[in-house]
């Protein structure tokens, strides 16, 4: 992994857009993270062309399915050689087992946990007892026992989680410089504090893709931590 924790989520709907700013920033962020609207839109093409930029490419993916299911994406991703792939703890731990045994030797299995953009009201509404912060520690666990690398978490949970996995990996996303727009955000923290929490990788895609100046913002960023 490049010491630059900082990973760009780069879903941008035009293959070529994304790999020209991905070419503007690459010397100041760590990876590139492509997520579902990415891989919908550009398949492994698109994963393959990003790639040459010559970062590590996280696929964000959050595989959710039976553990056969799941076990067979992963499989079919392993020619991609992703850095990092997520899939959803709350898959279970059949799954979690499954998906980090078909995953590539060199690829760190995330599971996520609760979602940045979900808060206490809508996991009541969805059906869980648990606030966001007690879930996402609960399904940590979970994923820690199941064997996987790690969690996708919000910065308001790492710092506790990783006092009780203190060799996880731990993937922050949600983050928004302190002057940022949260957007859909509603667990959102500075990359700064996410990192001093114990943060291994900080992924940030709207304050440095939308910004004017987007290698000003990735350096401005970067200059943070």
């Amino acid at each position: 992994m490049n010491h630059n924790p900082i990973y760009v989520a780069l879903d941008l709907p035009r293959l070529d857009a994304a790999e020209a700013l991905a070419r503007r920033i690459k010397d100041h962020v760590g990876g590139i993270k492509l997520g579902l609207e990415f891989f919908c839109a550009h398949g492994h093409h698109g994963v393959h062309e990003l790639a040459k930029v010559g970062l590590p490419i996280f696929l964000d993916l959050k595989l959710h399915d039976i553990p056969n299911t799941v076990a067979g994406a992963m499989q079919a991703i392993h020619v991609l050689q992703p850095a990092i792939v997520t899939v959803h703890a709350s898959g279970g731990r059949a799954m979690l087992e499954d998906a980090k045994a078909a995953a590539g030797e060199h690829t760190k299995v995330v599971a996520v946990t609760v979602l940045t953009s979900l808060d206490d009201d809508d996991m009541s509404a969805i059906g869980y007892a648990n606030r966001a912060s007690d879930q996402a520690l609960r399904l940590a666990e979970l994923a820690h026992s199941a064997g996987v690398d790690g969690i996708v978490c919000s910065g308001h949970e790492v710092g506790d989680i990783r006092r009780q996995w203190k060799d996880g990996f731990f993937v922050v996303p949600g983050l928004r410089p302190s002057d940022g727009v949260l957007g859909d955000q509603k667990r959102a923290v500075t990359p700064r504090a996410a990192r001093d929490a114990g943060a291994s990788v900080l992924v940030i895609g709207r304050p440095i893709t939308r910004a004017e100046d987007p290698v000003a913002a990735a350096r401005a960023i970067e200059g943070t931590l």
